[in-house]
């Protein structure tokens, strides 16, 4: 079955919450103590937080559809990235996941270009995106979307800090 990409709606708040959940387990989920993963995914990824970035108008979320079942998402929204050139007007991407099973298949490039044409109409917007410093795969990909790294940050889950990049697409 072909797998289809579809702009999120407030509607699909709890369909988020579980990919997102789901796919930042299945990534990062032995990268940090138990506890602090659950908290973390509870604040960030839970239904309301979900609701909330749905009911912004600043962001945009994209959702990979195997069926009815989403593998994948895309988000992104208002830049906040400490950075001294943001601007207002600039965006983030704010999560970009594919279920282990449906990666290599270009489904992530898929998501991304859906996003890289909303962005860029009508007019090009910078790019903002936080890459954990060790993922090598990721900075790669987003450098071929025109992103450089721009600065370095924490990325804080519990007691944990991760180096995180941050690259920009002028």
């Amino acid at each position: 079955m072909p797998l289809s990409i579809r702009r999120a709606t407030l509607a699909d708040a709890e369909a988020l919450s579980a990919i997102a959940i789901a796919t930042y387990t299945e990534t990062w989920g032995d990268s940090y103590p138990p506890q602090d993963l659950h908290d973390f995914l509870q604040a960030h990824y839970s239904t309301v937080p979900q609701q909330q970035e749905l009911a912004d108008p600043r962001s945009a979320i994209w959702l990979l559809h195997e069926g009815d079942a989403v593998v994948g998402y895309l988000a992104a929204g208002a830049n906040t990235l400490p950075h001294a050139d943001a601007a207002e007007g600039d965006i983030e991407l704010k999560r970009l996941y594919v279920s282990a099973r449906h990666q290599g298949s270009g489904h992530g490039a898929r998501l991304m270009d859906t996003f890289m044409a909303w962005l860029d109409h009508p007019q090009r917007r910078r790019l903002w995106v936080g890459v954990w410093e060790d993922n090598l795969g990721a900075q790669r990909f987003y450098a071929r979307y025109g992103c450089r790294k721009a600065g370095e940050y924490d990325f804080i889950v519990g007691a944990s800090r991760d180096r995180e990049f941050i690259l920009c697409r002028p």
